[in-house]
């Protein structure tokens, strides 16, 4: 059994960390640290736990006594956790925010479908974003095979789950209900590690990556439609795709196209490949909790200690 301990486990990503974790057939949780919740029965915060979990949170933590830790804590807050802790040596580290996502410090960026090798090998591990995740998925394939040669438009939209469990106006029920709205348009935060991993993928890639995300009337879920010019045929983009992800555990190219239900409440990741005159459209679909957030790290822990990399993950879609 592989020993885990979760910094930051109030929020929405520890929440959905620890249903995996708790069901997870190689996993013991030690400590779930909450600073706010200190004390608190997990099910007093994470309610869909009740029957499943007597664990309480803590208001301390022994780094020395798990094999595996993962930071759930805000942007910024990582950083912060080693200034003031000294990390053991063979702690393996799975760090959820972005603060590492540009591999600094010795992390490995945990995009599984382009770095799996990596981060078997690695002690530290920089979760993706959810936006980042959804859009890179569309683009993988064609970055690695040099086709990606002229702009990217990106249209994404994400359940009000993505903002965190903290309301604000754009959360609050009442405004987000029945409602959709356009933000930070062509300076979202995840541009940088979008651009970063194209980038290494395909060297002289040089174009712009219009991104326009989108506050969805929803709460989990990112349908990100995305296209480019090029002059594959659908039939070469389409084996193109399907050859980059034979191998993948989660990220399947579908025979049609696809909606948010398909994957909601599992780690999967779907996307469709549509041509239109000189432009390819993909749409991929993600859950951004799961597949943009927790499972994708379960997936990362799975794959640094050597297990089946689909271990505690195969979910059921919500479907209706």
């Amino acid at each position: 059994m592989v020993k885990v301990g979760i910094i930051g486990g109030a929020g929405y990503t520890a929440g959905e960390l620890l249903r995996l974790l708790i069901n997870h057939p190689k996993v013991e949780i030690v400590f779930v640290h909450s600073s706010s919740n200190a004390g608190n029965h997990i099910c007093d915060v994470h309610d869909g736990l009740w029957g499943e979990t007597d664990l309480h949170f803590s208001a301390d933590y022994d780094l020395n006594a798990v094999d595996v830790l993962f930071l759930c804590s805000a942007h910024g807050m990582s950083r912060k956790f080693w200034e003031e802790n000294a990390m053991p040596q063979g702690l393996k580290v799975i760090d959820l925010a972005q603060d590492f996502r540009d591999e600094s410090d010795g992390y490995v960026y945990g995009l599984p479908e382009i770095n799996k090798a990596r981060i078997a090998d690695a002690m530290r591990v920089a979760n993706p974003g959810c936006f980042a995740t959804a859009i890179q998925l569309a683009l993988l394939p064609l970055a690695a095979a040099g086709e990606l040669k002229n702009e990217v438009h990106i249209t994404a939209i994400t359940g009000s789950t993505g903002a965190g469990v903290k309301p604000s106006a754009t959360t609050h029920f009442s405004w987000r209900n029945n409602n959709l709205s356009v933000y930070k348009a062509f300076e979202h935060q995840h541009l940088l590690e979008i651009g970063r991993t194209l980038c290494n993928l395909q060297p002289s890639f040089c174009n712009d990556i219009n991104f326009v995300p989108m506050r969805g009337d929803f709460a989990r879920g990112i349908l990100a439609s995305v296209y480019t010019e090029t002059s594959l045929s659908a039939e070469e983009a389409l084996a193109l795709y399907q050859d980059f992800y034979r191998d993948a555990a989660f990220t399947f190219v579908a025979g049609k196209n696809v909606d948010l239900k398909q994957v909601t409440n599992t780690n999967k990741a779907l996307v469709w490949l549509e041509k239109h005159g000189n432009k390819l459209m993909i749409v991929s679909v993600i859950d951004n909790l799961l597949k943009g957030a927790s499972g994708q790290a379960v997936q990362n822990m799975n794959i640094m200690c050597g297990f089946d990399e689909r271990e505690g993950l195969c979910l059921k879609p919500v479907v209706f």
